[in-house]
């Protein structure tokens, strides 16, 4: 009976781990955004690799697991948000 038990709080365990490190990642991948938001509002170049790495990682634990897909971020995603929210 305790090998269940183990079993499941082993499982358990690796969900809240798989959980936690999408978290962490989202941070990342939202604060990237964010920076590339502020560049383009002040007409400053920006990229979207970085962003699109850390997206690449997510969606690596969501193919994994109980975490949802993100999308790949394009330049052009960027502007389109920026012209809707700012008018730039």
């Amino acid at each position: 009976m305790s090998n269940v038990h183990e079993a499941i709080s082993q499982h358990s365990n690796n969900q809240h781990q798989h959980i936690q490190s999408f978290l962490k990642l989202e941070a990342k991948r939202e604060s990237l955004i964010e920076e590339a938001i502020f560049l383009c509002v002040n007409s400053k170049p920006f990229e979207v690799e970085q962003i699109n790495q850390v997206t690449s990682e997510m969606n690596k634990l969501a193919s994994e697991g109980i975490v949802p897909m993100r999308k790949l971020v394009t330049k052009e995603m960027v502007q389109e948000f920026v012209e809707r929210k700012y008018g730039k």
